[in-house]
């Protein structure tokens, strides 16, 4: 979307302590135009989904709620796919249809409810009045993870919100809120205290007075997580939330910790919940057959129990209390009450919601870590939805490859590497698999075939050689006599940016192998806290044990060696150390007591060791896993001997990654729990860029040298590029005054390359290619409105190539040329003439393209150039001069019919039947007269023949063959002939000198 009005200030100016020197700020506001981001997905393995929600009375009307990745609307059943929430946080808890108004009124609570440790935030309460064109927020901003929204089928203003709350911290924001209004105003009902939240509640389908509503008391840190306790507990009201009960007849005693609940469709008085309790053979599936008031234990299998607060969602079939559906691993469905469970069919497993289809329950969604699968046949067999590029990337890099590839691990869907652009655009066959489990860093060596890989806690750290297909283990293990090293869930692996071989990996201490992993070194002391209460990770869990891994402490989680001298590391660590060494791991300063403003402890989750000078850096912190949203990001000029904050107010979201561009120390990118934002002025103040590119989390961001890309990998919306961000580096507050500023670019490299395509699949998400025109960018500081403006491209002799439109808007404007001339005109006759599609290549050379805006021209000189294949620059040059005498045969070709067409038309009107039958015969030779385009399509005349041997040589890449050389002089040889026919035939028609007719080039402009 268009970001706000562009605020050309130069501001007051702003101190820099660390530069000691004042500065105005640079704004960015509605600056970024044409500069917009695309999507290469993948979504063959799509990332996690929250929660379905499906239309009351559409069976093909579904909805899904993403963990990171947003809102998506289905209208056919689950095909295909289309984000409706764009403009808003894309963590996403809860959609409910308003049943009154389920095609119109939608109803979406932030903030994923699966309390994992690498979760998003939510941003409240939204509501739709118009199928998700147009959003409003109804509060609860601070709420963080909203796990429900029930409407009142008779009462459409009476709504029910069961708010999470907080996972990392004390939250008053939690509980059961109520709207009498239609949310213009709430009011709490039930509370327990700042660490219980509503984990899940229910309403009977007979009686919406009567609300069902479970507390789960939880907490989680860096280093533990604690589900249980005390005040967990599942409620009922049967007047609408003002009074409150608990119904635990029949419960297990002592401490609970998740409960899910479910009240059957088709017979309210049936209820299930899955219980977390201390005693593990009192937790599993309860029921009760009268309303809650008391309850039986039926089933204490693993995939039932299994990490509850991870998988709690029970489903029963709306016209059969008997059926019911339970997420798990795997997945499970009950024919027999709750009874007895069979695993559904194969799918990814994690399986976070179920839904059954409102016209047959042999149709079954579920919703997984991996994306969105449907059954038709009860939940025997499962497939993959296509079309939901969800995926959740942790780390990304890229090489040199043209075009270039993506690598990054992803959440719990392994790690892949992809390409930037494919013939047809980017699908799931592009992307291979280089790993397995969670996946996080993967790296591409410099100069080698080799991929390095790893899965969660450095279990398994793998040098892959992708041209022999061999696979190595290489992570660092303890030595004898050693403490066992402690790697984080998301272990850092970094590459030197001077040595190819060289590779780091962090522990507790620094790893570092000259060898591509074979052996490995270690170069530094504990540079973690060390503090033995956050290394108890065997207690995690709370009343489930849950050592996973994903708890790990006090352990490093960055690594960059300094571009400009290897003998400078930074080192961060989730602990909140910044460590930095001058003399290659010799000896570590701690520098993070120099970081002003900045509370102890806080997450280290990057560091970007500048390309500019050595004793520069930069140093994100990640403090919500303390509770703390508020976003830092910090620069040092001296080797961390002082620290000067770069975030401003325009920031939203706790940060996580920044990209320093390579030519410009002032331009930077941060990445938020909330999106990307961009400085022009070294942070003295930042914009959020919003073309094509939601609030999404950006975990991780890397600029491409060779095309000067900006890569992010973001945790919900997979792999999302800006394509060439060079255009921001120049501009300054001279260019911001100018009124119209062309961009130097790089020579564009002309496309010869053509392939078959593929296969047609609507069904299936497709990445967009980079653009290989030719652009021509230029800022504008302001939208041309008033009066003419034209573009048009010269050629080096300063003749006209083509006319192009402008972009007009204010802030950057890019214009694509494909760098060919405009289509040949062709004969007009019954019938299409395909080849007469194509448009002719020019050739490499000098360029300029031409702006002229009311009185003022404004030009720009630009290169073509062709790729070093091997293809000679004279079978270029005689490809160029064939095409060229077709096409022009074809423009004059279309002008002989065009005056065959006039004294046709005077013949009939004189009478003159003797010529007038002569003119129809040599049309017929030079045009098709008769049948279609298709079934009916008739012997193709000369205008067919030229236009389809101009196509073959204007498409091909090379000279033209013997064989094309032969047919051109048939077609020359005709053409002249008919020439000649028409000439002898023109003084015979009656009145024929009398015709008024449009010359040449006329009639070349002619519709």
């Amino acid at each position: 979307m268009k970001l706000s009005k562009l605020l050309l200030l130069l501001a007051v100016a702003v101190c820099l302590p660390a530069a000691g020197q004042q500065r105005d700020t640079l704004r960015a506001d509605n600056l970024f135009g044409d500069l917009r981001a695309r999507h290469i997905g993948p979504a063959l393995m799509s990332g996690r989904i929250n929660d379905l929600e499906l239309h009351p009375t559409n069976n093909r009307v579904l909805y899904v709620a993403s963990a990171g990745g947003g809102v998506w609307k289905s209208g056919d059943a689950g095909t295909t796919f289309a984000p409706i929430f764009e403009d808003h946080c894309q963590s996403i808890g809860v959609v409910t249809l308003d049943p009154t108004d389920p095609d119109n009124t939608i109803y979406v609570g932030t903030g994923e409810t699966w309390t994992r440790n690498s979760v998003s935030v939510g941003c409240g309460l939204f509501r739709s009045g118009d199928a998700g064109a147009t959003w409003e927020k109804l509060g609860f901003e601070n709420s963080e993870r909203i796990a429900n929204i029930l409407i009142n089928p008779d009462n459409p203003d009476e709504i029910y919100v069961g708010v999470l709350g907080a996972l990392w911290s004390d939250s008053e924001e939690r509980g059961v809120y109520k709207s009498a209004d239609g949310g213009s105003t709430w009011t709490k009902i039930l509370y327990v205290d700042p660490r219980t939240g509503v984990a899940d509640m229910a309403m009977d389908p007979t009686d919406p007075n009567t609300i069902y509503a479970s507390m789960w008391e939880f907490r989680r840190t860096p280093w533990s997580f604690e589900s249980g306790g005390g005040n967990s507990a599942l409620y009922k009201s049967v007047d609408g939330g003002q009074s409150w009960n608990k119904i635990h007849n029949g419960f297990p005693e002592g401490k609970l910790g998740r409960l899910a609940i479910a009240a059957a469709p088709s017979n309210p008085k049936v209820l299930y919940t899955v219980i977390e309790a201390e005693q593990p053979e009192r937790k599993g599936l309860y029921r009760s057959d009268d309303a809650g008031a008391s309850w039986s234990q039926l089933n204490n299998d693993f995939e039932i129990t299994v990490r509850p607060f991870y998988f709690s969602r029970i489903v029963v079939d709306p016209r059969d209390e008997n059926v019911v559906l339970k997420a798990g691993l795997s997945g499970s469905v009950s024919r027999d009450g709750g009874k007895t469970f069979r695993n559904l069919g194969n799918m990814h497993s994690d399986i976070h919601d179920l839904a059954f289809s409102i016209v047959d329950s042999d149709i079954i969604y579920a919703g997984t870590d991996g994306g969105l699968y449907r059954s038709w046949d009860g939940g025997n067999t499962m497939e993959i939805t296509e079309d939901l590029p969800l995926s959740q990337f942790y780390h990304i890099s890229v090489d040199n490859a043209t075009p270039y590839n993506v690598y990054g691990g992803l959440q719990d869907n392994g790690s892949w590497y992809g390409p930037t652009s494919a013939p047809g655009g980017i699908r799931g066959r592009h992307w291979t698999s280089i790993g397995q489990g969670d996946g996080f860093r993967v790296l591409k060596h410099a100069t080698k075939p080799v991929i390095y890989s790893e899965m969660q806690g450095a279990q398994n750290v793998w040098r892959t050689d992708t041209e022999k297909q061999l696979i190595k283990t290489i992570q660092p293990q303890p030595s004898p006599g050693a403490e066992d090293l402690r790697f984080n869930w998301n272990a850092p692996m970094a590459l030197s940016p001077t040595q190819p071989d060289r590779l780091y990996m962090g522990s507790q201490y620094l790893h570092k192998s000259e060898d591509m992993g074979d052996t490995w070194e270690v170069i530094s002391p504990d540079l973690t806290t060390d503090d033995p209460a956050k290394q108890q990770q065997e207690d995690s869990g709370g009343l489930s044990m849950d050592n996973s891994g994903a708890e790990n402490h006090t352990t490093i989680f960055t690594i960059a060696e300094s571009p400009r001298d290897e003998q400078v590391i930074w080192v961060g660590t989730d602990d909140g150390n910044v460590q930095v060494t001058r003399d290659g791991g010799k000896t570590w300063t701690n520098t993070v007591a120099n970081v002003p403003g900045l509370p102890a402890n806080t997450w280290v989750y990057h560091i970007e060791a500048s390309v500019h000078d050595a004793g520069t850096a930069y140093a994100v912190f990640e403090g919500h896993s303390h509770g703390d949203m508020t976003p830092y990001a910090y620069r040092t000029t001296d080797f961390g001997n002082t620290w000067t904050s770069i975030i401003t107010d325009e920031v939203e979201g706790f940060a996580r990654s920044l990209q320093e561009d390579y030519e410009n120390p002032d331009l930077l990118f941060l990445g938020t729990e909330f999106g990307l934002f961009v400085t022009l002025d070294g942070g003295l103040s930042w914009t959020p860029f919003r073309n094509n590119l939601p609030p999404v989390a950006v975990h991780y961001l890397e600029l491409h040298k060779g095309t000067n890309d900006l890569v992010l990998g973001t945790h919900g919306r997979g792999v999302i590029i800006i394509d060439d961000i060079s255009p921001l580096r120049e501009i300054n507050a001279e260019v911001l005054g100018e009124t119209l500023h062309f961009f130097e670019g790089e020579p564009t490299v002309i496309d010869e390359t053509s392939s078959f395509g593929s296969s047609t699949v609507s069904t299936e998400f497709v990445g967009g290619n980079r653009s290989r025109a030719a652009q021509i960018k230029y800022f504008m500081k302001s939208r041309h409105t008033f009066g003419k403006m034209t573009m048009e491209i010269r050629d080096a002799s300063g003749n006209k190539v083509l006319d192009l439109e402008p972009g007009k808007s204010k802030g950057i404007n890019i214009v694509n040329w494909g760098y060919v001339r405009k289509q040949p005109k062709v004969a007009r006759a019954k019938t299409f003439s395909f080849g007469g599609f194509t448009s002719p290549t020019v050739p490499a050379g000098s360029y300029t393209a031409v702006i002229t805006k009311g009185r003022d021209t404004y030009e720009y000189p630009f290169e073509l150039v062709y790729a070093d294949n091997g293809i000679s620059d004279e079978a270029r040059a005689r490809k160029y001069e064939t095409t060229m005498e077709l096409y022009d045969m074809t423009q004059d070709l279309a002008y002989l019919v065009y005056q065959l067409d006039a004294y046709i038309a005077q013949a009939e009107a004189a009478g003159d039947t003797r010529e007038l039958k002569k003119l129809n015969a040599l049309k017929e030779t030079l045009v098709i007269t008769t049948g279609d385009n298709y079934v009916g399509s008739a012997e193709p005349q000369l205008r067919e023949k030229m236009a389809d041997l101009y196509s073959k040589v204007a498409g091909s890449y090379d000279a033209p063959t013997a064989a094309d050389r032969a047919n051109l002089e048939l077609i020359r040889q005709r053409f002249e002939e008919g020439k000649a026919e028409f000439e002898s035939l023109k003084p015979k028609v009656k009145g024929g000198e009398t015709l008024e007719l449009a010359d040449f080039e006329a009639f070349l402009e002619m519709d």
